[in-house]
């Protein structure tokens, strides 16, 4: 009888995983419509309000800045208030921050673009969880998949977020990317009611109680360092240089159209392989993924100094997303080797800060470099393979101290 039962119970968490998975990849992909209309207009709305235009991407910097600074207290305010009522919170930043964009443009007033992008970066924060949320209620041979078929769901922000800032660019007569910024608060809207069926089972009180180890002893352990450096640089680059795209392709100028199909295969790139990356995990392990997506990220910027067409933006770009999937996923996946029950959100928080601090910095380097002629296009690209070889010597490190005769438990 308590073998039936067991058998009973792994079956009904098998199908609340499963059903979780759908619910937060439709989220995820409503995330990704919203985060890839605001890389492909938020430079843009920038450069054309900005005085200085070496300003231009700083409503992408402070973007991320908002979302790294929400990051720590999104992850408390979930373990205390359950990751449902986190996300719905989320949403609503996500509707306000549209709003005061579409008002920074009519009001033409460059510091409110950035105060309403910082405003999406809260919600960003809190979205940010979804991969996390999913794997958390998954079994332990499911939480690979889980992640990574969450992380699917933006495959339709790659298809549609793009082609739907194209769409409603000039929509608002003479205010151009202001019904951009509504529909981005239509879809945070839309976030609410998808997330209504979400059923993550809370932690009980002993473990909100419980503090858990210091946050300092958790990050030093070889697999946290791993874990984020892989998730940080692959997110670092992958941002650099998708910030940078369509600036640069406005210097060559190209039109919108173009930039836009460029962005739209990047997204693909980056969730497509979402599909089988979670089935790669579980048959090679974190590290051959890992060391495949730096592969790749070295091919991307390879093509990126080859030539400077659309076909060169284009094929680099699309690298440049699959390589991001490859590291951002298996470092999320060995993250949750890291921690405890009690501990799950400040140190999933603490990756995600740091990993949202170097895209930061990544932004406003990306808008500096690319207004000083004598740096540009090719000096990004170039600025970014020492940090790709960092990652490669990270995978490297803990492949030898695994291999060793004992490892360290956690």
């Amino acid at each position: 009888m308590r073998v039936n039962s067991s058998v009973v119970e792994q079956a009904q968490q098998m199908d609340t995983s499963r059903r979780n998975v759908v619910v937060l990849a439709g989220c995820q992909a409503l995330t990704q419509v919203k985060m890839s209309m605001l890389i492909a207009i938020a430079g843009l709305s920038g450069y054309a309000l900005a005085a200085d235009k070496t300003w231009a991407t700083l409503p992408i910097t402070i973007y991320v800045i908002g979302s790294a600074l929400a990051t720590l207290p999104s992850g408390a305010f979930m373990k205390r208030h359950g990751r449902r009522n986190g996300f719905s919170l989320g949403a609503l930043f996500g509707i306000a921050g549209g709003l005061i964009c579409a008002g920074a443009l009519w009001l033409h007033s460059f510091w409110l673009l950035c105060a309403g992008t910082a405003t999406l970066g809260v919600f960003v924060a809190f979205g940010r969880a979804y991969r996390f949320a999913a794997a958390d209620a998954a079994p332990k041979d499911f939480k690979a998949k889980a992640i990574s078929l969450v992380l699917a769901g933006g495959i339709v922000g790659g298809v549609l977020g793009p082609n739907l800032a194209n769409w409603t660019k000039d929509a608002w007569t003479g205010l151009a990317f202001g019904a951009s910024f509504l529909a981005i608060t239509v879809i945070s809207a839309l976030t609410l009611v998808a997330l209504r069926p979400l059923r993550i089972p809370p932690l009980t009180a002993a473990e909100r109680a419980e503090p858990g180890r210091p946050l300092s002893q958790i990050m030093r352990q070889p697999a946290f360092i791993v874990a984020v450096t892989a998730s940080a640089v692959g997110y670092g680059i992958m941002n650099l240089l998708m910030v940078a795209t369509p600036l640069a392709m406005h210097h060559h100028e190209y039109p919108f159209s173009s930039t836009a199909f460029v962005l739209e295969w990047h997204l693909i790139g980056m969730f497509a392989p979402s599909f089988f990356t979670g089935h790669l995990i579980t048959r090679f392990g974190t590290l051959p993924v890992m060391t495949a997506g730096a592969v790749l990220n070295l091919v991307c910027i390879g093509i990126a100094l080859s030539g400077d067409t659309v076909v060169h933006f284009w094929a680099s770009l699309f690298l440049l997303g699959v390589g991001w999937n490859f590291l951002f996923t298996a470092g999320s996946t060995l993250l949750t080797e890291t921690y405890r029950p009690s501990e799950r959100e400040k140190t999933q928080s603490m990756h995600d800060f740091i990993t949202f601090a170097t895209m930061a910095v990544t932004s406003l380097v990306s808008g500096a470099m690319l207004s000083r002629e004598e740096w540009g296009w090719h000096a990004i690209n170039y600025g970014s393979l020492p940090f790709v070889g960092a990652v490669l010597i990270a995978i490297v490190w803990l492949a030898t101290m695994r291999s060793g005769p004992s490892a360290s438990p956690r």
